[in-house]
């Protein structure tokens, strides 16, 4: 069998550590058994598919110096390698189950299933789908169809019996029907689901070993059906170890710096990156903590993939970054690459104008501007309180703040209306409140350049990593406050929530 792995990230937003984490252990494996490893691109989510985060994923992956045999930039002979490109493909097969029997078309609305929902939550019965429309007649199909009422396609699974599959890592895993929904298919808008695509696909382009993250564990026995409804040959499965924070809990965007930029930008070699990104899910024979790419492959046992989450550790990423620089640096070229990272020409032409009326005598420069060139500020959580304002209530400003950013964009003028909303929501003080905490959260300081171009030239990802740093010193949102947080957030109107904190 030839050993073909493939990754396939959706391009919704700009890609995740684990999307590099699983691109090199799909690599790793691929290379170890001269096999081929394949990129292909999930974008049938319409609504939040953009074509700079592709880009993204294709540019984050090259930065830590993974290539790929196959994919949409380059072609291959299993192409397309974009799932928007490959819907004909999808209704065809599933034309083909339903013809079978083995899908139906479901009418059910929205509403009804906010029904079922509730019912089974009064209930305590599992939440799921009530398999309704599994059995209409001929003469009830094309009643719903005469009214024009929407449809999706589901699969019809088995209602006993069991899914019984091996995982190359956790051994032989058991899932009864009963606890597997009728999985949709196509989508109302004519789209496949992420679980039809993603079989149809790996079979067609051959994928021999699916290695994907822990979480999907839950989803293999729907695959595994899927695949037996058009009498496809599975591939083999490994799920890897789940990227957990120093909580233990899963790395979440959240609480933590996901984006694969932040950790670019903030001055770490790839290849450091990259060893850090093996250890997390491997150990290397002696316990061996700084190897090439090369190594890794040529040494490579799946025997010694772990089993339980690994810790996204930074201080250990940090001390493997310092190895590097020390052994691959020499002392005459470091001050060229600590220019080339964050005092090049185009950065600097942008920081200028930000303090050249501040500027006493050129010794000020540092006083004013080290926040750009540091990864953590030595954040004081009363600075970041100040008047009467409440830990909880920077919190509040500050995770509002992000949405807004996250909603209305990054660049000055953006940051600008975002920091402005704050005051609206919340019935706070400009001047005397928001200003002060976001100056704190984002230069250390009280005072400094001017806020709204500094948090503009930081850069997304690195702008996003202090808020969260400031929301974690100050205590954090409660899994019981955030949703009260986000219906203000969603009303536009947080002042009672505000004042009642």
């Amino acid at each position: 069998m030839k050993v073909r792995t493939r990754i396939a990230p959706s391009p919704t937003g700009h890609p995740h550590v684990g999307t590099l984490y699983m691109g090199l252990f799909n690599l790793i494996f691929a290379k170890a058994n001269n096999g081929s490893f394949i990129l292909r691109i999930e974008d049938t989510d319409q609504k939040r598919s953009r074509p700079e985060y592709e880009e993204s994923i294709y540019e984050s992956l090259r930065w830590i110096g993974l290539e790929w045999d196959e994919g949409p930039d380059i072609g291959g002979d299993y192409g397309s390698y974009k799932q928007s490109e490959r819907s004909a493909i999808y209704t065809k097969y599933c034309d083909q189950l339903l013809k079978e029997g083995k899908a139906y078309k479901c009418f059910t609305t929205s509403e009804e299933l906010d029904e079922m929902r509730i019912i089974a939550k009064k209930t305590g019965k599992k939440i799921g789908y009530d398999r309704r429309h599994r059995n209409l007649t001929p003469d009830e199909i094309k009643a719903f169809e005469d009214e024009g009422r929407s449809f999706v396609i589901r699969l019809k699974v088995p209602l006993t019996g069991e899914v019984v599959f091996k995982d190359e890592i956790k051994g032989i895993i058991k899932v009864p029907c009963a606890d597997i929904d009728d999985q949709v298919l196509m989508k109302s808008d004519g789209l496949p689901t992420y679980h039809l695509a993603n079989v149809i696909d790996d079979h067609l382009m051959e994928i021999s070993h699916v290695i994907r993250g822990d979480e999907w564990v839950s989803s293999t026995p729907k695959h595994i059906l899927i695949n037996e409804a058009f009498g496809f040959k599975p591939p083999v499965y490994i799920h890897m170890p789940l990227l957990l924070g120093t909580d233990g809990k899963k790395l979440s965007k959240r609480k933590n710096p996901t984006s694969a930029y932040f950790y670019r930008d903030s001055g770490y070699l790839p290849e450091a990156f990259l060893n850090f990104l093996s250890l997390m899910g491997y150990s290397m024979e002696g316990d061996k903590e700084i190897y090439s790419l090369d190594e890794i492959i040529k040494t490579f046992n799946p025997e010694r993939i772990g089993t339980s989450g690994a810790v996204f550790d930074v201080k250990k990423l940090d001390w493997i970054n310092q190895q590097y620089m020390i052994s691959s640096i020499e002392e005459k070229d470091l001050w060229g690459r600590i220019k080339d990272w964050g005092f090049n020409d185009e950065f600097m032409t942008k920081l200028m104008p930000l303090v050249h009326t501040r500027m006493k005598t050129f010794g000020d420069f540092i006083d004013l501007c080290g926040f750009f060139f540091v990864n953590h500020l030595h954040l004081n959580a009363e600075m970041l309180c100040p008047r009467k304002i409440t830990p909880i209530q920077s919190c509040f400003i500050l995770q509002t703040f992000l949405w807004n950013l996250e909603k209305n964009g990054w660049d000055k003028e953006a940051v600008e209306v975002s920091c402005k909303n704050l005051a609206e929501v919340f019935q706070a003080h400009f001047k005397k409140e928001i200003i002060p905490i976001l100056f704190v959260t984002f230069t250390g300081k009280l005072t400094g350049p001017p806020l709204f171009d500094s948090i503009a030239l930081l850069g997304e990802h690195r702008a996003r990593a202090r808020i969260l740093e400031a929301i974690k010193l100050l205590g954090g949102i409660s899994n019981k406050k955030m949703p009260l947080l986000q219906k203000a957030y969603d009303a536009q109107n947080g002042k009672e929530l505000f004042a009642n904190t």
